[in-house]
């Protein structure tokens, strides 16, 4: 409490007895609690006294004497007090706001408050510009959110930024609706989805990541906004539903806990179409998949879009949301981990995330569907275990690459259950007997991958030389023109299951590395050929905060589906 009171100037500190006194000679009143009990001895009696050489000498020795160095932050000017608060995290800026009317009157300069606004959200439009500039912010968010309704009408709704401040922006906006920025998977049943919510200019919004339309693995992801809100007016946030076509209308928002909020429309009839259901599902067959129903002639995948539109319509207006974070890598990854789109035949486009953990590599399903819902684990890759393609002619045979596949299955089989506590007596007689026939040889690349590999850490050595690579014959793949070489193969599983997630099963796979953005995986069971490409997208607030909230994360998303 002594050094606060020192630094404001208030408090019987030695500083502030000074300047009591220096205020009594310049005419101030000489009563008061300033008053200096040890000073007030010999010296004070004689200046009382008027002795003859004291003034003369304080006088002196007042001229030659240095500046004075402040004793206290409110001797600082102003603007430096400016710098010093606008360093502060904005947390901290209301407890400070608290010492001293001096503060508190430095603290509504709003040069703080935008400064906070800039470093910690990255907002970087003034508000003191938005009406003088010949395009402003509002008529951007009007084009990019809701390109159907005019300007005009679209305005009359807008904030009105001429007499907002940025200490509101940061109070009621930014700092209040903090907790939800970041990745969010939606509670949709089995087919989930992907949500990033962001600081957009005096916005914060709620975008949709969807796939490119099947099988276009390789373009950009589509988006669209969920929800947004902003200030309407000084200290009051508005939370507005972006879904439909007729433009925003009233949303709410509410916190449930920690990584978890969900999203309500209380206008539900701006997302019904004049055309009714029916003119509904063509828009949204439009979208989702970019094409109309007489335009996919196969009937069991027109079964399982029409079932998705049924199945999703219903979570238009109300919907929960859990937090999900990006994989942390790791220099000794295979490549660097993050989120891919695939291809899964009549489901069309899904979203995945790679992980790494250890000896094997982790697809979780962001999106899904109804035979492998969102949150499973979609395949699992054996790093210890590199696959050796044959030649191109026998690789072209789907016997050959089963026959090798199968055989490092075995040998993973008799691992696991070694570690679990060992084999029976009759499976190490056999064990001892008949070994499994390996693999054909490793080249000098894939022998220091597979050592590596077995000591639990991936060869960062130099890279490997790409190899041809085809599909068998009878596999079938959704992109036709996938990559001709790869740089390495590895055993791995593929989860599949019946309608419902019914009697699910790990089936074996190969599992194809192109490039650092691109890889496949073919399902042996399936006959069917699965490509991945790698969504460029710099997504903010995902990072985990350590690699066991990451696992735990996994395993709670899991578990809702499970």
């Amino acid at each position: 409490m002594a050094v606060c009171a020192r630094l404001c100037g208030a408090g019987p500190a030695r500083g502030c007895r000074r300047r009591g006194s220096q205020r009594k000679g310049a005419g101030g009143d000489s009563s008061g609690p300033d008053t200096d009990p040890e000073e007030g001895g010999a010296g004070g009696g004689e200046a009382a006294s008027g002795g003859p050489g004291l003034a003369e000498r304080e006088r002196e020795g007042a001229a030659c004497a240095p500046p004075r160095a402040p004793l206290s932050l409110l001797e600082l000017p102003p603007e430096l007090l400016v710098q010093i608060f606008g360093s502060l995290p904005g947390a901290d800026l209301p407890s400070l706001a608290l010492v001293c009317s001096a503060f508190r009157r430095i603290l509504r300069t709003d040069t703080i408050w935008r400064r906070r606004c800039r470093e910690e959200y990255g907002v970087c439009e003034n508000l003191r510009k938005l009406e003088i500039t010949g395009v402003s912010c509002r008529d951007v968010y009007a084009k990019r959110i809701n390109p159907r309704v005019k300007s005009g009408r679209f305005m009359k709704i807008l904030p009105d930024y001429e007499h907002m401040e940025y200490r509101d922006v940061y109070t009621c906006l930014l700092h209040r609706y903090r907790h939800i920025l970041g990745l969010w998977q939606p509670d949709i049943g089995p087919y989930g989805g992907l949500l990033n919510v962001v600081v957009d200019g005096f916005f914060i919004i709620g975008w949709m990541y969807l796939p490119p339309h099947d099988p276009h693995v390789d373009d950009p992801m589509r988006f669209k906004p969920l929800f947004r809100i902003h200030l309407m007016e000084r200290k009051s946030a508005t939370v507005e539903c972006m879904y439909g076509h007729k433009g925003p209308h009233n949303g709410y928002i509410q916190i449930v806990k920690k990584d978890e909020f969900s999203t309500k429309c209380n206008q539900t009839d701006y997302h019904r179409m004049a055309g009714g259901r029916q003119e509904e599902f063509r828009t949204w067959l439009r979208e989702e998949w970019g094409r109309t129903l007489e335009d996919i002639f196969h009937e069991h995948m027109q079964e399982l879009i029409l079932m998705k539109f049924i199945y999703t319509s219903q979570y238009d207006n109300c919907l929960t949301y859990r937090r999900i974070f990006l994989p942390p890598c790791s220099p000794n990854d295979l490549i660097q981990p993050g989120l891919f789109k695939g291809t899964y035949g009549s489901h069309g486009l899904e979203i995945v995330m790679l992980s790494f953990h250890g000896k094997k590599a982790k697809g979780t399903k962001i999106t899904g569907d109804p035979n492998i819902p969102a949150g499973q684990q979609t395949v699992e890759i054996e790093l210890a275990h590199p696959i050796r393609l044959p030649d191109i002619e026998s690789l072209s045979n789907l016997s050959e690459l089963s026959r090798i596949v199968l055989e490092v299955q075995e040998q993973v089989r008799r691992e696991q259950q070694r570690r679990e506590g060992g084999l029976p007596a009759e499976g190490r007689e056999l064990e001892e007997e008949d070994p499994p026939q390996p693999s054909p040889p490793l080249a000098e690349e894939d022998q220091a991958e597979a050592s590596a590999s077995a000591g639990g850490e991936a060869a960062p050595g130099p890279p490997q030389l790409p190899q041809p690579f085809v599909l068998p014959g009878g596999i079938a793949s959704r992109k036709e023109d996938y990559p001709r070489t790869c740089r390495a193969c590895f055993y791995g599983t593929g989860l599949i299951a019946g309608h419902g997630f019914t009697s699910p099963e790990k089936t074996p796979g190969v599992f194809v590395l192109f490039d650092d953005d691109r890889f496949g995986f073919i399902w042996l069971e399936l006959q069917s050929f699965s490509l991945y490409s790698r969504i460029k997208v710099s997504f903010q607030n995902a990072e985990a905060p350590s690699r066991e909230a990451f696992d735990e994360m996994l395993k709670s998303i899991q578990l809702l589906t499970s």
